[in-house]
């Protein structure tokens, strides 16, 4: 299982999709089925995004991160970005750049991944005798 550190936060080539996840669960954008994010990568299902229920993520690949800026947030100013699917240029979530609230600087270079905008995908294989 690749670790951490091994993850590609941002790819360097916008035009390239990665797929590192070879029989790993993950997350897949919805619209276009590009691998987003290991599952382990999850680190709270209990945030809240622009369409509902969104993930906090560890990391995350296949992504474009856009411009920074500040946002007024349900737990405060943050400054962030959103980012947006390679594979097919869909919002995503956003990554949070800075947070002005001590409370909050535990989210500091993690992302937010919309519930609506993936699809999970367990990567379960059945073998019959």
């Amino acid at each position: 299982m690749p670790s951490r550190r091994n993850l590609i936060h941002a790819n360097t080539d916008p035009t390239e999709v990665v797929s590192i996840f070879h029989d790993q669960p993950c997350y897949y954008c919805l619209k276009c089925s590009t691998p987003l994010a290991l599952q382990d990568e999850l680190v709270s299902k209990s945030f809240s995004g622009r369409e509902g229920a969104a993930y906090l993520m560890h990391s995350v690949i296949n992504v474009k991160i856009g411009k920074s800026e500040g946002r007024q947030l349900l737990t405060g100013y943050h400054t962030v970005a959103d980012i947006y699917c390679i594979g097919c240029g869909t919002t995503v979530g956003w990554t949070y750049l800075k947070a002005h609230e001590l409370s909050q600087k535990y989210k500091e270079g993690k992302y937010i991944v919309e519930k609506e905008r993936i699809v999970k995908e367990n990567a379960w294989s059945i073998e019959y005798p």
